[in-house]
Formats: C-alpha cells, sequence, structure tokens
C-alpha cells in the first residue's frame, strides 16, 4: 500500500525532507503522498521514515491503494532506474 496523510496533519514539515523518493509535498492544506512515487520506503529503510518521524500519527496505509511488499519493491526498482 501507498501512504496517505490525513487532515489531522499539522503542517510540522517532518516528513517532507524525510521521504527518499520526493513523494511527499504541500498540498493546498496539509501535505499530501504522491501514490505513485510512495514506496512506503521499500528498497531504502526498513519503516516508512514519515510515519516514523510524525508527531501526530497521521499518516496511515491508504486502503484505496494495496501493495504487496514485492508491488513496492518493483516501483522501488523502476523509480531508481529513471
Amino acid at each position: 500500500m501507498a501512504l496517505i496523510i490525513t487532515d489531522e496533519c499539522i503542517n510540522c514539515d517532518v516528513c517532507e525532507p524525510e521521504c527518499p523518493n520526493e513523494a511527499i509535498f504541500q498540498g493546498d492544506e496539509i501535505y499530501e503522498i504522491n501514490s505513485d512515487l510512495c514506496t512506503e520506503c521499500v528498497g531504502h529503510y526498513d519503516t516508512p521514515q514519515c510515519v516514523d518521524v510524525c508527531p501526530v500519527d497521521c499518516i496511515p496505509q491508504d486502503p484505496d491503494r494495496e501493495e504487496s511488499k514485492e508491488e513496492l519493491q518493483l516501483k522501488y526498482e523502476k523509480l531508481m532506474a529513471s
């Protein structure tokens, strides 16, 4: 699954620089995640770095974007080849 940022986001700015795929960006009101770039840090780290640093726990998995670890690994490999 890709991750999403919920409206509990307080715009603290700690998640964006932690994303190795540059999938996190400032949206109109809160930070957002580009699901095409989000690999949940598969290929980079053992755990999603944005989730690790979020002080308000507002970054769950996106139930509309289910992806297996294998699919996330393939996405990571494609992103790194670009």
